[in-house]
């Protein structure tokens, strides 16, 4: 079985979010997935995805402040800055952590570790609606 679905996510403020519960509600098949894999690719170039600690907050926090001493916006050598001082950082913090995941499918149920969530990662102050591409396969 294969099945992909085009979904959004609501708009969120600049940071790391735990977006797992989200995406699953949006996945009328997964239930009907004994085994399988969920691929979720983000269609957008200053936003990305990544799997990490979904209990305590802090990590979440503490990724937005790592991220921003690694990219820092206003450097004087940047050219793309027209649409803002935080967009060609953002362009560059999606392109360190990658559009996608790739998840297992189990029983109906993304077979994360017990600590693990799926982040959206926003790195624009004003992203707006994202969208996702998941593309289900199992039987």
């Amino acid at each position: 079985m294969w099945q992909q679905y085009e979904i959004r996510l609501k708009p969120r403020r600049r940071g790391f979010h735990l977006v797992t519960d989200e995406i699953v509600a949006q996945l009328a098949d997964l239930r009907d997935i004994s085994v399988g894999m969920a691929h979720i690719f983000i269609q957008h170039t200053s936003a990305s995805l990544t799997i990490n600690e979904n209990a305590d907050p802090t990590v979440r926090v503490d990724f937005e402040s790592v991220f921003n001493r690694l990219v820092k916006e206003n450097e004087p050598y940047y050219e793309h800055t027209l649409e803002g001082s935080d967009d060609l950082p953002a362009h560059i913090k999606a392109s360190l952590l990658g559009p996608s995941v790739t998840v297992p499918v189990s029983n109906g149920r993304l077979n994360l570790g017990t600590w693990q969530g799926i982040y959206l990662c926003e790195h624009r102050n004003q992203g707006g609606s994202r969208r996702l591409v998941v593309t289900l396969q199992g039987e």
